[in-house]
C-alpha cells in the first residue's frame, strides 16, 4: 500500500520528529525531499553511533528520501526556496515559528503562491500560546504536559525517560495531520496550515493519570470511590504508573528484569495459580497495603531465573514478558517473527532498518541520501535549468554532494 506515490514533500525538518513525520509518508509512497543548510546538513547526520559513514539514527530516519541543499540566510536561496514550494503538495516546517516570516518565506506568502500547498508547522509548544517562542526539547514537552510528572520514583525528581515520546508522537500526528489535509484538498482544492505541537501530543499518553487530575474535585472534597477519605497520591502510585505490584517489573534469579502487567482478574489469578500465590483482588487497586505486596513478588520474581518465567509465561495467559533493552529487542525471534528489522543494501554495505506499522513490504527502499546528493534532481524537478543551478551554486546558494 502506497497511496501517496504522486505526492511531492518539501521537508525542511531535522533530528527526529519532522523526519519520522516524513519517513512515514516516505514509506506510504511520497517524494520527500530534504532541504538541508549548505554549512552541514542535517545536525543528525553527525551524532554517533554511525553505520557505513553516517549516523545510525540518521539512516533509520531517511531511507528513500533524497537531499539538497540550499543557504536560506542568501536572497537566491530563498527565492529558489520560495520557486521550489510552488511546485510542491505539503511543506513540513519545524522552525519555530516566525522562523520563516522572517526570512520572507511565511506560510501564507508561499501559499499565496501555491494555493494548495499543504503546510505542516511542527513545533514544541504551538504557533500560538504563551510558550509559542520557547525552545525545548523531548524532555520539557513532557514535563510541560503533566506527563513525566505522573511518572515515579515516590521520592525525588522523576526518572528521565528512556525514550522520545513527545518527538515521536509529534511526528506521527504530523503524518496523521497531513494525511486528512490531503483528503481535504481532494474535496476543496485548496491547502492548509497545520499547527502541530509535540507538548500537546503527549497529552493522550497520559490519559489515566491526567483522568485522575481532571476528577481532583472529588479528592478534594474528601471523598474517593468507596466513600473513604480521599488522599492525593504520590508520582508512580497510580494503578498504571507503579502503583500496583500486579503491574510491575521485578529482577529474577539472575538478575534480569521481567514486566508483569497483570492489571485484569483473570490475569491476576493465573499469575498467583502459577506462583502458589493468594488471588485477593485487593493486589489490583492501590494503597498502603501494596509496599508488602511488590516485596512478596519482588521475592517470588528472585525464586526462577529469565528462562523460568518465560517458560511459566509460555504456559499462563498472565501478562508478563522479559524487558528487553535495545541490542535484546534486536535479536528477539518475535520482532524478526514479524519482519520489523531488516536491510537496505548499499555501496556501503548493509544499512539495518525498523519498519513501521504501516511501512510496506516487498520495496526495495533506497538507503538515507547524503547530504546534497540530489541538489540538482530536486531543483531540475521544479523546473530550474542547468544554467539556473550552476548560478545558485556559483553564488554559494546551493550546494551538490561532495
Amino acid at each position: 500500500m502506497r497511496p501517496l506515490n504522486d505526492t511531492r514533500i518539501l521537508d525542511l525538518s531535522r533530528l527526529l520528529p519532522g523526519p519520522f513525520a516524513t519517513l512515514v509518508l516516505a514509506d506510504l509512497g511520497a517524494t520527500v525531499d530534504k532541504i538541508e543548510d549548505v554549512a552541514g546538513g542535517d545536525l543528525l547526520r553527525h551524532i554517533s553511533p554511525q553505520i557505513a559513514g553516517e549516523s545510525a539514527a540518521f539512516q533509520l530516519l531517511n531511507r528513500g528520501k533524497r537531499s539538497a541543499l540550499l543557504d536560506l540566510k542568501k536572497p537566491e536561496g530563498r527565492d529558489a526556496f520560495r520557486r521550489l514550494a510552488a511546485t510542491y503538495d505539503v511543506l513540513v516546517d519545524q522552525f519555530r515559528p516566525g522562523v520563516l516570516d522572517r526570512l520572507g518565506l511565511g506560510h501564507e506568502a508561499l501559499r499565496a503562491d501555491n494555493p494548495r500547498l499543504i503546510v505542516c508547522a511542527l513545533t514544541g509548544y504551538g504557533q500560538t500560546g504563551a510558550l509559542a517562542d520557547r525552545a525545548g526539547h523531548d524532555l520539557n514537552y513532557v514535563a510541560r504536559a503533566g506527563v513525566l510528572g505522573a511518572q515515579g520514583p515516590a521520592e525525588g525528581p522523576p526518572q528521565v525517560p528512556g525514550f522520545q515520546v513527545a518527538d515521536v508522537s509529534g511526528g506521527l500526528w504530523c503524518a496523521v495531520a497531513v494525511l486528512a489535509a490531503l483528503r481535504e484538498r481532494e474535496r476543496t482544492g485548496r491547502g492548509a496550515v497545520l499547527d502541530i505541537a509535540m507538548t500537546d501530543g503527549v497529552l493522550g499518553f497520559a490519559l489515566p493519570s491526567l483522568a485522575a487530575g481532571l476528577a481532583g474535585g472529588a479528592r478534594a472534597r474528601g471523598v474517593d470511590g468507596d466513600g473513604e477519605a480521599a488522599h492525593e497520591r504520590a508520582a508512580g502510585d497510580e494503578l498504571l504508573t507503579g502503583g500496583i505490584a500486579p503491574y510491575n517489573t521485578y529482577l529474577s534469579k539472575d538478575g534480569h528484569a521481567m514486566a508483569l502487567a497483570a492489571l485484569e482478574p483473570k490475569f491476576w489469578a493465573s499469575f498467583c495459580e502459577g506462583a502458589g500465590l493468594d488471588p485477593d483482588l485487593g493486589a489490583l487497586l492501590p494503597g498502603p497495603h501494596q509496599i508488602e505486596l511488590k516485596r512478596e513478588l519482588a521475592a517470588v520474581f528472585r525464586g526462577r531465573t529469565r528462562a523460568e518465567w518465560e517458560a511459566f509465561s509460555a504456559e499462563r495467559d498472565c501478562c508478563l514478558e522479559p524487558v528487553l533493552d535495545p541490542r535484546g529487542a534486536a535479536a528477539d525471534p518475535h520482532l524478526a517473527s514479524r519482519g520489523l528489522l531488516f536491510e537496505i543494501a548499499s555501496p556501503r554495505g548493509p544499512i539495518p532498518q525498523i519498519r513501521t506499522p504501516v511501512t510496506p513490504r516487498g520495496v526495495a527502499f533506497a538507503p538515507a541520501p547524503g547530504a546534497g546528493e540530489h541538489t540538482r534532481a530536486v531543483l531540475r524537478d521544479a523546473g530550474f535549468s542547468d544554467a539556473d543551478i550552476d548560478a545558485l551554486i556559483r553564488a554559494g546558494a546551493a550546494r551538490e554532494a561532495r
